[in-house]
């Protein structure tokens, strides 16, 4: 399948700079730099992926992705230039895919762009040969026959992440939703869990990434 992606951003050399990175991927793309063209030109034109600045002249990234999500699902990856407007865009639940800060490695958002378009461009065979599955009786995570066990905090830390692919939970939020007894507990406690989380997932399998970090926000699972 030919994959055009479509990059909303109104620096002009950065816009053309991820334009070149994509083009070497052997994907298509098209710039716009005005907030106001974007629906317009979606109508016509179907896309893989968008690319969506948040500070946009005559319309901003927020309205702009609001507006895509009542008629279309197409992934969007959010960028912004200042860390604490990812924390007010994840409480707005924009229904954004990713987010990221600026400045950004473009080769980055190139890799964003992949793990993207493999979660949503599988085909079912694929798919079904490479299902990570979770046991919450007995506590397990399986993948391609294989399996591994985990302690009970790192199973709900998982089954959250696992259960909403994709979506960008912040630490507080992690920490408010496995810990029902609330106690107090601190970033530095959840990114332990995190990283042993991910050292035993890696076991399992060692080719995938199923837990992302995102900068300034919090963590995400990613689908093989």
């Amino acid at each position: 399948m030919d994959i055009k992606i479509l990059i909303v951003e109104d620096e002009k050399d950065l816009a053309s700079l991820l334009s070149d990175y994509f083009v070497r991927e052997g994907w298509d793309t098209h710039l716009i730099h005005d907030g106001s063209e974007v629906q317009p030109w979606l109508t016509t034109n179907p896309v893989q992926l968008i690319i969506l600045d948040l500070m946009l002249p005559n319309k901003n990234g927020t309205d702009i992705c609001r507006e895509i999500r009542q008629t279309n699902q197409v992934p969007i990856i959010m960028t912004t230039a200042k860390v604490e407007e990812i924390d007010r865009l994840l409480g707005l639940e924009l229904g954004a895919d990713d987010y990221i800060c600026k400045p950004y490695s473009p080769r980055e958002v190139v890799a964003r762009v992949k793990a993207i378009l493999r979660r949503t461009q599988s085909s079912p065979d694929t798919n079904l040969k490479q299902l990570v599955v979770i046991n919450q009786d007995k506590l397990t995570v399986n993948f391609e026959g294989k399996s591994i066990a985990l302690t009970a905090v790192e199973f709900s830390l998982l089954k959250l992440l696992y259960d909403e692919p994709g979506r960008i939970f912040s630490r507080q939020h992690i920490m408010d939703s496995i810990y029902a007894d609330y106690r107090i507990v601190s970033d530095r406690t959840i990114d332990s869990h995190i990283k042993k989380l991910r050292k035993k997932l890696q076991e399992l399998a060692p080719e995938e990434n199923l837990i992302v970090s995102v900068y300034g926000a919090g963590y995400k699972y990613e689908h093989p």
